[in-house]
């Protein structure tokens, strides 16, 4: 059955694979080849060309060099892609290569060097944008802001919805429309395609870092965009030259991961829904950042996004020194960067992944972010009663300090 005409989850487990039983296996094939046979030269030339140029091998010329293509990857940004509901998805060694490779070739398409972004932002985006590394200037701004920050030297809009690390909601389609003829780029990771589809509201590229829910398990680094197949070309192009392909066996473990992604999202999400509820009526929590206990004025939920998701932030009373001992007293949850996996993450964004963002983007310092996974909820609210009882709210040895004091940059 051809995948365009199947519903998400039976998607899920089958794009990327249809031609399985032609080939006579059941298991997508892993292909680790770094360089491949030439039939000769002409042949393989026009092949690498194709490649080069932003296209796929020729059926006659092979795919001569992993750097440019390899069929593991592609089967993966094929699934991907019809998950997104887009044209065609290009993957990459990290989400950071992927939004690298985005912003490079918008410059490169359009001569033009100024971006918008939407904070919050990842920390590593935003510390990217702000270090200029990439030959840009950026304006940032909120997201009722946008059209008044556009310029006509904007080659990209830039934001993420649920935001990293507060879960603010951005409305996509009115983003959209406030950035006029520029085109916007959306960070899907915390939504998935299973609870959002940003091209489905105007976007041009649904960005994800791989290595969260897609891979799911913790074990692979990969980033991957879906786009336009024009836009698809240009990224190709900038993948070729700069070297950021997605490992081959990391394109085997994603798209793996797909085929669980809808069950595992909705546990989560379901796991979530109870803690968050109950963080919202401890003492010693003075706000939980949830997309379902925030309030939906808009009416995104529904609307843009088909349910809150598996992450959420608390604010806890006592500041930054209540912060650090919640993450170092929990047992279950596992003090780490990183999200979207099987297991419970937690960890306090201002001193790790937003470290190296400007003051003013930093989180507060009693904030700390939690990914729920899909172990008993009951299991998880226990833990997390017992790292905030009131005796552990004393400061440790070490004082009030907060989190920036005395510290070098240590995670993006």
């Amino acid at each position: 059955m051809a995948s365009r005409f199947l519903r998400p989850d039976s998607l899920a487990v089958h794009a990327g694979r249809e031609d399985l039983a032609d080939l006579g296996v059941h298991a997508p094939p892993l292909d680790l080849s770094s360089t491949n046979p030439l039939p000769d030269v002409e042949a393989g030339g026009l092949s690498y060309e194709a490649m080069a140029s932003g296209g796929t091998p020729l059926a006659e010329g092979g795919a001569v060099y992993a750097r440019l293509w390899n069929p593991t990857v592609a089967r993966f940004e094929e699934a991907l892609a019809a998950l997104e509901h887009a044209e065609a998805a290009v993957a990459f060694s990290s989400g950071m290569a992927a939004f690298t490779a985005v912003t490079l070739a918008r410059v490169h398409e359009t001569g033009r060097r100024h971006v918008v972004a939407v904070r919050p932002l990842y920390g590593g985006t935003d510390h990217l944008l702000t270090s200029g590394l990439l030959g840009t200037e950026t304006t940032f701004c909120r997201p009722g802001e946008i059209a008044g920050a556009v310029r006509p030297d904007t080659a990209l809009v830039v934001l993420e919805t649920p935001a990293n690390p507060t879960l603010d909601l951005v409305d996509i389609r009115a983003a959209v429309t406030a950035a006029g003829p520029v085109p916007v780029l959306v960070d899907n990771t915390f939504a998935t395609p299973v609870l959002q589809n940003p091209l489905d509201h105007g976007a041009a590229f649904a960005l994800h870092s791989a290595t969260k829910y897609l891979g799911g398990h913790g074990d692979v680094i990969g980033g991957v965009v879906a786009c336009s197949a024009e836009h698809a070309a240009a990224l190709r192009r900038v993948r070729a030259v700069t070297g950021a392909l997605l490992h081959p066996l990391g394109g085997y473990l994603l798209h793996r991961g797909l085929a669980t992604l809808p069950v595992r999202v909705r546990a989560q999400q379901d796991n979530a829904r109870r803690v968050a509820a109950w963080l919202a009526a401890h003492p010693q929590v003075t706000a939980v950042h949830y997309p379902e206990l925030a309030g939906d004025p808009r009416g995104l939920l529904g609307r843009q996004m088909r349910g809150p998701g598996a992450m959420l932030a608390v604010e806890l009373r006592g500041g930054y020194a209540a912060a650090r001992n919640v993450t170092s007293a929990v047992r279950l949850f596992t003090h780490a960067v990183s999200l979207g996996g099987v297991d419970s993450l937690i960890q306090h964004p201002r001193a790790l992944t937003h470290r190296p963002v400007t003051a003013e983007a930093k989180p507060g310092e009693g904030l700390v972010r939690l990914s729920i996974g899909l172990e008993d909820p009951a299991d998880l609210i226990a833990d997390l009663d017992q790292a905030l009882a009131p005796d552990r709210s004393a400061p440790r040895s070490g004082g009030e300090a907060g989190a920036d004091a005395g510290r070098q940059p240590v995670a993006h």
